[in-house]
């Protein structure tokens, strides 16, 4: 918690102005943020100086582990945060590569499962890496990455948060991720639910005690639209202790992830906040 609120304070006093071509917003902007979560502990990293909705951002976390391409797929499970990106974005309505309504491409995990090889076949990432978690292997190159260049015109986003390394070290299960970008009003609460959770899933359905997981942010923004909310209500506010997460013990291989786990496989507990702050979402 203390971190999130350390980055904005920061982006707030040190932050540089830039246009955004994108979403035709300017933006106050930092380079280089580095977020580390204390998953063996369970320390949840759960916003309390506003009331934080986790449930969309494991939900997302799912649907991106299943390899999914669809926004209506998404909202099956409970997320709705490809809504827009797959049906308001402009360039993306206007893309040939666009099948029809709802679809978003080949985005995140759809990169993740089923990466396109030049033979015409694809690999399968995470199950790679799953396998050779659950047989204690660690080539050191256990990187589940859902950046690739030679297909972003095929995709309605280009992914912010693109990789993710796991390491096994001293019996422990570690995870780095790396994002490009983050609007840390709005979408960065998400992601640090999002590594948290991703290395509690991995560890447990591989066999393995959980460690730290490490987020570094390349370029962090606040967007005009959203600063005096940051600044003049959110950053004035007392955090509350960090809850702590529980997920259903009996989810124990990928292809339970895969099938049959649900919302209703996780729960927090202790979780105190403020009420909820409307940022505006920029497309």
């Amino acid at each position: 918690m203390q971190q999130y609120l350390d980055l904005s304070r920061r982006i707030v006093e040190e932050g540089i102005w830039v246009d955004n071509e994108r979403t035709g917003k300017r933006c106050l902007t930092v380079i280089n943020a580095d977020l580390e979560y204390d998953v063996e502990n369970n320390q949840f990293p759960l916003i309390t100086t506003r009331k934080s909705f986790w449930k969309a951002a494991i939900a997302e976390l799912l649907g991106y582990l299943r390899g999914y391409s669809s926004a209506a797929e998404f909202r099956a499970i409970g997320c709705n945060t490809w809504n827009a990106n797959a049906n308001e974005n402009p360039s993306w309505l206007n893309n040939p590569h666009r099948n029809g309504e709802d679809d978003m491409g080949r985005v995140y995990g759809v990169q993740g499962r089923s990466w396109a090889k030049p033979d015409g076949t694809y690999l399968d990432q995470l199950k790679k890496i799953v396998d050779d978690l659950s047989r204690g292997l660690d080539d050191r190159g256990e990187i589940l990455n859902f950046y690739n260049p030679g297909e972003f015109e095929m995709g309605c986003l280009r992914p912010c948060m693109y990789s993710h390394h796991f390491s096994l070290l001293g019996g422990k299960l570690y995870l780095n991720s790396t994002q490009r970008s983050c609007d840390v009003p709005l979408g960065l609460n998400f992601n640090q639910v999002q590594v948290f959770t991703l290395l509690a899933l991995m560890a447990q359905i591989t066999g393995h005690k959980p460690g730290r997981a490490y987020h570094k942010i390349v370029n962090a923004h606040i967007y005009e639209d959203q600063l005096e909310l940051m600044r003049d209500v959110q950053l004035k506010r007392e955090p509350f202790p960090s809850p702590q997460l529980k997920i259903n013990p009996e989810i124990k291989s990928l292809e339970d992830l895969e099938t049959w786990v649900t919302l209703d496989d996780f729960d927090v507990a202790g979780y105190q906040y403020h009420e909820a702050i409307q940022y505006p979402f920029s497309v």
